[in-house]
């Protein structure tokens, strides 16, 4: 007698065939393109850092526009450089994540509300590695909704900003996701991170608007309209990454430099 070709065994048997078939398909497309999405993942990383410090020409090569760039990775906790952690195998947010690698924050110390801090940055310098045009930082902190994650790009002084740009962030969309407005990027450049006598961050952002009458205007940027939070956030993430958690032990050396000290 032949076999009931509608029986819920064979059915049962074409789906779990089906099943294997696909998921096999699907993971070998998956390890086939790695190689090819973690190339366009760096190329992304480049350019983002190409653009934050202005040197981003369309048409060209990332790769040879990167060139003009040295990474190196700093140690945190000194602000000296540490040569022997190779900065383009250095993983600076799975370190995060790795309590062998970093710190937990809490209370006042995490104010950027990220939960760990890692023990070594990687920086991005432009021209000269001993005497840079740019130095580039990355940063990241909690927003309304997401983690925010950004490079901040300042001159050969270690003070005056060139360019701050979030690479990933999910703020609501109108509101907070103006940190990537073009509009609102375009107000931080000259701006200053440091008093003149201080390496305490005076960079914040303020309500109500920020013309060249307003006291201090070196140190504020407009905050984003209608995103209070938000605004908390970024100025929140500026004072941490440039405070003694942060990148102050090692930018002190370049304005010590430019100040001639």
């Amino acid at each position: 007698m032949a076999a009931n070709k509608n029986s819920v065994a064979r059915t049962l048997i074409v789906a779990l065939v089906l099943c294997v078939v696909c998921s096999v398909v699907v993971s070998t497309a998956a390890v086939a393109l790695r190689p090819k999405q973690q190339q366009n993942e760096e190329l992304d990383r480049k350019s983002n850092i190409l653009r934050v410090a202005g040197l981003y020409e369309s048409g060209r090569s990332i790769q040879s526009q990167f060139a003009q760039i040295t990474p190196r990775v700093v140690n945190l906790n000194t602000g000296e450089y540490d040569d022997s952690i190779d900065p383009e195998k250095y993983d600076q947010l799975a370190a995060a994540a790795d309590p062998s690698e970093s710190r937990t924050l809490s209370g006042p110390d995490d104010r950027a509300g990220i939960g760990r801090r890692e023990n070594y940055a990687t920086v991005y310098l432009v021209g000269d590695p001993d005497n840079p045009d740019e130095i580039i930082l990355p940063v990241r902190g909690q927003g309304l909704w997401s983690l925010m994650l950004g490079y901040l790009a300042l001159k050969g002084d270690g003070n005056t900003v060139v360019g701050l740009s979030f690479y990933q962030q999910g703020e609501t969309p109108g509101l907070g996701g103006k940190v990537d407005s073009a509009h609102w990027k375009s107000l931080w450049p000259g701006k200053e991170i440091y008093p003149d006598d201080s390496m305490n961050p005076a960079i914040r952002l303020v309500k109500g608007g920020v013309d060249s009458n307003t006291p201090d205007a070196e140190h504020k940027v407009d905050a984003l309209s209608g995103a209070t939070l938000t605004s908390r956030g970024v100025t929140n993430l500026m004072q941490f990454w440039l405070g003694d958690e942060g990148f102050s032990k090692y930018l002190a050396r370049f304005r010590d430099v430019s100040q001639g000290v």
